[in-house]
């Protein structure tokens, strides 16, 4: 006879469970360039015998708009301020629990076996760069940041046709890794986690836009108290050693 829920509780409250044991989960969307250190802080948290850490890598843009329509969440770690100042005017986050954590730099990248001779990003221009790979520039923050600054090196409107929409960071380390597109702007971390691009041009600081990562804990979540835990360890010794592992400039 197939068991009703309580019945089933009571068995297994018998054999040492009950779903107060269950060790508690936090959902965290973050901006696809965390990935790595993201989830080397994770495992380390979980080590400590904490929650267990679930992740949700994409476009910042593309996890806010989930958000905004009530997909589950704990955590959001965005890329840019601009979307974070958008979920709390909605009242999607809790402004309390916003912390302004990380910065990181853009760079350009090519190919590891590219012969092309580009020094600077007027040489964008040249003939022989024909597909440069780059997130979405109207929504997706890393576009947005090198839209801006093309834009003020009076480079955007002339390289325009050259450049391939792709869905996130990630994707554009990609799609130069592949070879599919001649050159593609990334995060700094980013590349330096690629063993198939090289890094031709570094966007000098003071000519950047400035860059921003921003995280929070959503203001419906379930787990309000796991999540603040876990965003306590992010900002932690031990999440700021990991976030300078892999290149980010650590704000707080």
């Amino acid at each position: 006879m197939r068991k009703t829920w309580p019945a089933l509780a009571l068995a297994l409250s018998s054999l040492g469970w009950s779903p107060a044991t269950q060790a508690a989960e936090v959902l965290v969307s973050a901006a696809a360039s965390l990935t790595d250190a993201l989830t080397e802080i994770g495992r380390a948290y979980e080590s400590n015998g904490k929650a267990r850490v679930r992740f949700n890598f994409g476009s910042s843009s593309e996890l806010a708009r989930q958000i905004d329509e009530g997909a589950p969440a704990d955590i959001y770690f965005s890329a840019d301020l601009e979307k974070m100042d958008a979920l709390e005017r909605k009242g999607r986050i809790d402004p309390a629990t916003r912390k302004n954590l990380l910065s990181n730099r853009l760079v350009l990248v090519v190919p590891k076996d590219s012969k092309l001779n580009l020094r600077a990003p007027k040489d964008l221009l040249r003939p022989e760069v024909k597909r440069i790979a780059l997130a979405q520039p109207e929504t997706v923050p890393v576009g947005i940041y090198v839209k801006t600054y093309l834009e003020s090196e009076g480079l955007w409107e002339k390289v325009a046709s050259k450049i391939i929409p792709v869905l996130d960071v990630r994707a554009t380390l990609t799609s130069v890794e592949s070879g599919n597109v001649d050159a593609g702007f990334v995060y700094k971390t980013d590349a330096a986690i690629s063993k198939k691009t090289k890094v031709f041009y570094e966007v000098p600081l003071d000519k950047g836009p400035k860059i921003v990562y921003p995280a929070a804990a959503i203001k419906e979540s379930k787990n309000k108290e796991a999540a603040g835990d876990f965003l306590k360890f992010v900002s932690s010794q031990a999440g700021k050693k990991v976030f300078r592992k892999y290149g980010f400039v650590v704000l707080e």
